[in-house]
């Protein structure tokens, strides 16, 4: 079943098996044309969120890494984005990926943990697909509320999707945009 075929679905979001959303938040699956703006636009495409992000607000993304842990050749990671040279969060995020389809120099970038996913693979030329698996409108708890330091929780929107590296399906990704101001 598609995104785009159950909008008004509203569960507690739980992915990757060892990565656990936040259990007191909860997400409503919406379609594309339902998501308003202008998070449709930053959200409905196939390119890299890093890039995204960095051309809205005119710079520059730090990776700040909250938590990640791997097991075997998987890795996974949450994460907030935060424009470069300030401590203003503007995305949240978990993934995880299957290290043995990158090569060992993206590999190391990765796990080093300084840079921003999108602009690894960017970087390192990776032949790349990216491809958005559903559409959330998020209503935070305390604990998300929390990693994305807002002051009271509000409605946020964000996408799930597979990052495909040569075309093998190495990354999955969760992406979910810090509100922004009207």
């Amino acid at each position: 079943m598609q995104a785009s075929d159950t909008p008004d679905l509203v569960f507690p979001l739980v992915i990757f098996d060892d990565i656990l959303w936040p259990a007191d938040s909860m997400a409503t699956l919406l379609r594309a044309a339902a998501v308003p703006e202008p998070y449709r636009g930053l959200l409905a495409h196939t390119e890299h969120m890093t890039v995204t992000v960095e051309a809205f607000y005119g710079c520059p993304v730090d990776v700040r890494v909250l938590e990640a842990g791997r097991d075997g050749d998987f890795y996974h990671r949450r994460i907030v984005l935060t424009l470069h040279g300030t401590d203003r969060i503007v995305q949240y995020g978990l993934v995880r990926i299957n290290l043995k389809l990158l090569s060992a120099k993206v590999r190391e970038e990765i796990l080093a943990q300084k840079t921003p996913l999108g602009r690894i693979l960017i970087e390192n030329n990776v032949l790349r697909r990216v491809e958005p698996t559903s559409f959330l409108e998020v209503r935070p708890g305390p604990e998300l509320a929390r990693h994305m330091e807002l002051a009271k929780p509000v409605t946020m929107y964000g996408r799930t999707g597979v990052i495909f590296c040569n075309d093998q399906p190495a990354i999955a990704v969760l992406e979910l945009l810090s509100p922004v101001p009207a």
